[in-house]
């Protein structure tokens, strides 16, 4: 039925490499310590992973062997042009049946759910990224981090943990990861041992392979999250107050120019999209980012991704040369995906020079934090400029910094919203009208505390009127515990 898939010329499958027949699965004998500690009361904690036995390991070890044989006869018989118009049940099919014919072969036998499993598993290495499929599919799943072909950790609800998933050696990692790159017309090896890309989904990808990655290739995946969290859901999942929401669509509606900023995997790409989502349908929004991940709603979006150099060291566009090009095409607002460069000059000049309400984001640990960092990488540019005029710059530009950090108990919070008021001398000059005041912890390491005002009134209240936003002020008062 499914010849057509097979290639006309595969050989005959040989016995020359036949894997011994796999022993059944033993049950492990309980041991009287182990039931005892079962019998006493334990912490509430995410349950360890379970020591594998010996026979259990060898069992894995002779699974992986089938695993690797097949794959590799898969490749041989599977008419892999034909294939591309099959339909996954067909294809799945197909890979169960020759699976079938060499289990036979090699004189293996499998029980009905390692069947299922070892199908599965070939159909992933064949059409899919191997053992990162069941990972990619997860939707609990934020972040793949892989240190090594035996070491894969996951991170869900800030929290990471490590996975049961491992790759057989590392040639097989090398292999997955070299697919991933060759999709999007890149490489990686010794002579280019390391890489950006971002898998068909969407999700970054960076990898680092040896001799630079000293224990096995290093590879980070950030998943990407289909679903668009708005302000309503951040607000509900306790991100931020009601109140720091009415602020934020009145400052981002008046055409405040925002630096989200925060630590890796605080949320700042995820509140950036949900403060977009306060800006007019009827403007025109340019956004420029490394790997393309915000997801706007507005009509008038227009996209840019920047571009690394190729094998020859040629070709490379990068945000400023974005940045540069957005400037001539007639936009509203500007939104950078991250500022970390020397696009820090045109992104303080558009936001200075008619670019209102512009936003982007940084690495930085706090407000004043924020400043510092574009001051450095004012300076990393090559810019010679006297500091105050260097700081008048950046506090006529950035009008408000919306501080975003991943708490201890792996929670996102928005812990603080500064406005940035002007100079006074050589300082410039910043008011937090809104944080989050930490009151204490739970014994399961969950951090208690609540969202306040300081008491400040908005430097920008005056603003906010002539637009039509009247705050009360009473969404500035001090909360007290």
């Amino acid at each position: 039925m499914f010849a057509r898939y097979r290639k006309p010329d595969a050989a005959p499958v040989s016995k020359a490499n036949a894997v011994p027949p796999l022993p059944e699965k033993a049950a492990v004998p309980s041991e009287p310590k182990a039931a005892a500690a079962a019998m006493r009361p334990q912490k509430a904690k995410a349950p360890a992973r379970a020591e594998p036995t010996d026979k259990e390991v060898q069992r894995k070890r002779k699974l992986d062997q089938v695993k690797s044989e097949l794959h590799k006869r898969l490749l041989e018989n599977l008419n892999l042009a034909a294939l591309e118009t099959a339909s996954e049940a067909e294809l799945r099919s197909e890979i169960s049946s020759i699976a079938a014919e060499a289990l036979s072969e090699m004189n293996v036998v499998l029980n009905t759910e390692e069947r299922a499993t070892l199908t599965q598993d070939l159909y992933f290495e064949v059409m899919g990224l191997g053992p990162l499929e069941p990972l990619l599919k997860d939707d609990t799943i934020n972040d793949i981090l892989i240190n090594g072909p035996q070491r894969i950790f996951i991170e869900r609800s800030g929290k990471l943990q490590l996975s049961d998933v491992t790759f057989r050696d590392e040639r097989h990692l090398l292999r997955i990861i070299d697919k991933i790159v060759s999709a999007v017309g890149r490489r990686v090896d010794e002579s280019n041992p390391y890489v950006d890309a971002r898998l068909a989904d969407g999700s970054r990808f960076n990898a680092m392979v040896p001799p630079i990655a000293v224990d096995g290739s290093l590879v980070s995946i950030r998943k990407f999250k289909k679903e668009k969290l708005g302000i309503d859901d951040l607000v509900r999942f306790g991100a931020f107050s009601e109140e720091m929401a009415m602020y934020l669509e009145a400052a981002v509606a008046t055409r405040l120019n925002v630096i989200v900023s925060g630590g890796t995997g605080s949320g700042k790409t995820t509140t950036l999209n949900a403060l977009s989502s306060f800006i007019d349908n009827a403007e025109r929004i340019l956004t420029i980012e490394d790997t393309a991940e915000l997801q706007l709603q507005q009509e008038h979006v227009g996209r840019m991704e920047s571009r690394p150099a190729n094998v020859e060291g040629k070709g490379a566009v990068t945000q400023r040369d974005c940045l540069k090009n957005a400037l001539r095409m007639r936009p509203d607002r500007i939104i950078v995906g991250e500022t970390r460069g020397e696009e820090v000059i045109d992104m303080l000049q558009a936001m200075n020079t008619g670019h209102d309400g512009s936003m982007t984001t940084i690495h930085a640990n706090s407000a004043r934090d924020a400043v510092s960092r574009l001051e450095n990488m004012i300076a990393m540019a090559g810019i010679e400029m006297p500091l105050k005029a260097m700081r008048a710059q950046i506090g006529s530009a950035v009008n408000l910094i919306v501080q975003a950090s991943r708490l201890q108990d792996g929670s996102r919070r928005m812990t603080s919203i500064t406005e940035v008021t002007g100079m006074e001398g050589e300082i410039i000059t910043l008011q937090e009208v809104f944080r989050f005041e930490r009151t204490g912890i739970e014994p399961d390491g969950t951090i208690l505390g609540h969202f306040t005002g300081t008491g400040l009134r908005s430097h920008y209240s005056d603003r906010f009127k002539r637009w039509g936003y009247d705050l009360p002020p009473s969404i500035y008062e001090e909360v007290r515990s």
